[in-house]
């Protein structure tokens, strides 16, 4: 795991940030919806995310994008990890540890995070064994829930 270095994702990153992702979503089976253009909407001063990507030359081989979320619980700011990928050739080279700890190096700089939380399908052993290594705890009395598409629309008083 020579030569690796992370960095912030910019706007300008948007399209190799999202080639990333498109990984990412393919290992996992999942559909990928999102455009090179969302993401650098995204990246921007004030957009959603925050992202970092390694780069190994100028290969990049691992990303994380996050953002900012607060814990009325804990009494402080946090960091929602919501993608995390590291190249299969690299995995199991602490990549991915390398990644979280500078995820919350950024959010702890930028909002004061004082703490990770992420999601993991319940169908994925490797990952949830990785996540459990580090750390990572179930808080089994909490379901993340969704409400989007006519659900949303309906809630807005919109057909």
């Amino acid at each position: 795991m020579t030569n690796i270095s992370i960095s912030r994702a910019t706007p300008a990153d948007a399209a190799r940030l999202n080639t990333a992702l498109r990984a990412l979503s393919q290992s996992m089976g999942d559909a990928h919806n999102t455009t090179d253009d969302q993401i650098a909407r995204a990246l921007a001063p004030g957009g959603a995310i925050a992202a970092l990507i390694a780069e190994q030359g100028a290969q990049v081989v691992g990303a994380a994008v996050f953002s900012p979320l607060f814990s009325t619980t804990r009494g402080m700011a946090g960091a929602y990890v919501s993608d995390l990928w590291v190249a299969e050739g690299l995995r199991g080279a602490g990549l991915g540890p390398r990644l979280l700890a500078a995820v919350h190096d950024a959010a702890a700089q930028d909002w004061g995070a004082g703490f990770l939380r992420l999601g993991v399908y319940a169908h994925n052993a490797r990952a949830r064994a990785f996540y459990d290594r580090l750390g990572f705890t179930h808080a089994p009395d909490e379901h993340y829930l969704t409400l989007s598409g006519h659900s949303l629309a309906a809630l807005k008083g919109k057909p």
